[in-house]
């Protein structure tokens, strides 16, 4: 069957997804990447400032202390958080395990993907934490 123009569905709205939970859901977790990109040009910045010598690398530092850039990368952190949470829970669906030839729970592979979070988190801290 041939639509012609005046057949076609109306237009949708700009603020269309505001309307459902599910799509709400769906802008804030894209919405994650704005405050890690902020970190990202943030390590950049950081990088490009060692490179530069000791007085580059101070006023970096010096920026990294602003109360306003401390809450972007706090923010920076929830959204990461927030992200990796929403990605665990979808892991399973979208690649289920078998091990065995029997499934993993979902509950079992989030589980695993958060308990993976904290070691690297530990090891981290334990390489990194005693400066």
């Amino acid at each position: 069957m041939d639509k012609s123009s005046s057949q076609r569905l109306p237009p949708l709205k700009r603020n269309w997804w505001l309307k459902h939970r599910f799509f709400k859901l769906y802008m804030l977790r894209e919405a994650t990447v704005l405050p890690l990109l902020f970190f990202t040009l943030c390590l950049l910045a950081g990088m490009v400032a060692l490179l530069q010598g000791a007085e580059s690398w101070q006023g970096w530092i010096a920026f990294m202390g602003f109360p306003t850039v401390l809450v972007l990368n706090l923010l920076a952190l929830a959204a990461s958080l927030f992200h990796a949470a929403t990605f665990f829970v979808l892991f399973p669906r979208v690649m289920p395990l078998r091990i065995a030839g029997h499934s993993l729970p979902d509950k079992a592979i989030v589980a695993g993907q958060w308990a993976g979070v904290v070691a690297v988190a530990l090891l981290f801290f334990w390489l990194f934490g005693r400066a």
